[in-house]
């Protein structure tokens, strides 16, 4: 089910016409600002810097890069392929645009993302006429959200055009301990566009595939813990977590108000650092952002020498897990050496919390829920009647899996009941264990594989990821950053750098030398099945 227009006129002749137009002003490598020849641009891979430099020189406007991945949209995500990363267009986006653009002609240019087309997550809000579900159908006839997510507020500042919203996984993926990531109610099933049987990983899901494929600039997702790196990951993407509190969350569907944080997804570093720069800012609404530093240009830490000096920390028992990982991260870990790090082998397990950090979820989930469900209005007003919704519309929201976690969270008490208080104390040790990690070897970051490639989608078993590394970050609340290290057997890999509290510049400048080092991301092929070789 989808809110896209249903129109396939563009079909495979559009993609093509999108992805595969010639002269030089085309190439996506070429400087826009002096390339001769058609008036035409390619969005496949296309970064922030070359559309703005495309609009500076006149070659094509705002309005232009709206209608063409709105025609990008429509041939892979609902024709060709059929990746169903996109729930709904914004149907003011041109209109947006427009505006942005005459703001340009008249001499006013906002910043770096100005009339740059980005993709939302469905779980932020936005005061138009997009709906915010959370995937989910029992808030798809809800009253329109009063007022945009402050993180909404700050993009439409910046200049950002909101394109439309992405799918994920329902309620962020705290339904069913047997769920498929990328899976809703409202959107079905995104598909990976490496290979269209894999999984994009939650809960990011859409903003994953939908960023992998080009079909916006860059996008947001959220993570309470790896939603944002993982289907990073699994997408050859740069994502980053920050720290909890860097970026508000009012607005934004809740899960935890301890780990919950937007995030950046996009294909470059830059990018990724250039969209944090206008996500950040201080929010009387929630107050973990009194303490957060002030909004910054991130690309200042971007240098190509980023790594020299550094001491980094391997944690060595993420290596030897899966032998197609090491094959990428081994490699990996020797290109950091080459560009002057220093290597440590450390360990850090997350087993020892894992069970605490569940217990944190649920009670904070059923809290935040509720207090977002009464101040949405409508028919589904909290928890428990979002549970009587699923079980009256089971044959569209629970085809696959059920509803386990949420019965599970609705069975908790208050945030003042012992068993949650001492849950909270112990994943805090989460955050100390990690901080003293850094300070007893004198480490700007913790190094290792982000997880395993892409599994195949089951929507009998669930999920089936082996191999993850965003526990940590996530329980002690501290910035994580994946860029993509290789392909194991076709399938992207991403090599991880989590560090501490308000680090995302140092994080920014590590991934950038590393990037600049490697150019490890390749463009998804949209092969219809299986582990490829090349």
């Amino acid at each position: 089910m989808s809110n896209l227009d249903d129109s396939t006129a563009f079909g495979r002749r559009a993609f093509l016409g999108v992805t595969l137009a010639t002269g030089a002003a085309a190439l996506v490598g070429a400087d826009p600002k002096t390339a001769r020849g058609p008036r035409r641009l390619v969005l496949e891979e296309a970064t922030v810097e070359d559309l703005q430099a495309g609009m500076a020189a006149g070659r094509w406007t705002a309005v232009d890069l709206v209608r063409q991945y709105q025609a990008r949209i429509r041939a892979l995500d609902q024709a060709g392929p059929q990746l169903r990363a996109v729930l709904q267009l914004n149907p003011d986006a041109p209109a947006i645009a427009a505006a942005l653009d005459a703001e340009r002609k008249a001499g006013k240019v906002r910043g770096p993302l100005h009339g740059i087309p980005v993709l939302l997550k469905d779980n932020l809000d936005t005061a138009d006429r997009m709906l915010t579900t959370a995937g989910s159908l029992a808030l798809a006839d809800a009253p329109t959200p009063k007022e945009d997510a402050f993180v909404v507020r700050q993009l439409r500042a910046a200049g950002a055009v909101i394109l439309g919203k992405t799918n994920l996984s329902e309620w962020a993926n705290l339904r069913s301990t047997r769920s498929s990531s990328g899976w809703s109610g409202r959107g079905g099933q995104t598909r990976n566009p490496y290979a269209l049987d894999r999984s994009p990983s939650g809960s990011s899901s859409g903003s994953g595939a939908a960023v992998a494929a080009s079909l916006c600039a860059v996008a947001v997702g959220t993570e309470t813990d790896g939603s944002v790196v993982s289907p990073a990951n699994a997408n050859g993407l740069v994502g980053l977590k920050p720290t909890v509190g860097l970026v508000s969350r009012s607005g934004i569907i809740p899960i935890s108000h301890t780990q919950d944080t937007a995030g950046p997804m996009a294909r470059t570093v830059r990018d990724a650092a250039l969209l944090l720069g206008a996500m950040t800012g201080a929010d009387a609404r929630d107050t973990t952002t009194a303490g957060a530093p002030a909004p910054q240009d991130y690309t200042r830490f971007l240098v190509r020498d980023g790594l020299r000096g550094a001491r980094l920390g391997v944690v060595k028992n993420l290596l030897g897990v899966h032998a197609h990982v090491d094959a990428v991260l081994l490699p990996a870990l020797e290109v950091l050496k080459a560009q002057g790090a220093t290597l440590v082998e450390v360990e850090l397990k997350s087993a020892a919390y894992e069970d605490a950090e569940l217990e944190v979820l649920l009670f904070e989930f059923k809290a935040g829920l509720n207090a977002y469900l009464g101040g949405r209005g409508g028919k589904v007003k909290d928890l428990a009647s979002l549970l009587a919704f699923n079980e009256a519309r089971k044959a569209e929201e629970m085809p696959f899996f059920g509803q386990e976690l949420l019965s599970q969270t609705q069975a908790k008490g208050p945030l003042s009941e012992p068993a949650y208080r001492k849950a909270l104390e112990t994943c805090g040790q989460a955050r100390r264990e990690l901080l003293a990690l850094l300070d007893q070897h004198q480490l700007q970051a913790l190094v290792g594989p982000t997880g395993a490639p892409a599994w195949l989608i089951d929507h009998l078993n669930g999920d089936s990821s082996s191999l993850s590394f965003s526990t940590p970050a996530a329980v002690a609340g501290c910035p994580h950053l994946t860029v993509p290290a290789g392909l194991a057997s076709g399938l992207p890999v991403g090599l991880s750098f989590v560090g501490a509290p308000w680090q995302e510049g140092l994080l920014l400048k590590l991934g950038y030398a590393f990037e600049q080092a490697t150019h490890a991301r390749r463009a998804p092929r949209y092969l219809a099945t299986g582990v490829v070789t090349r």
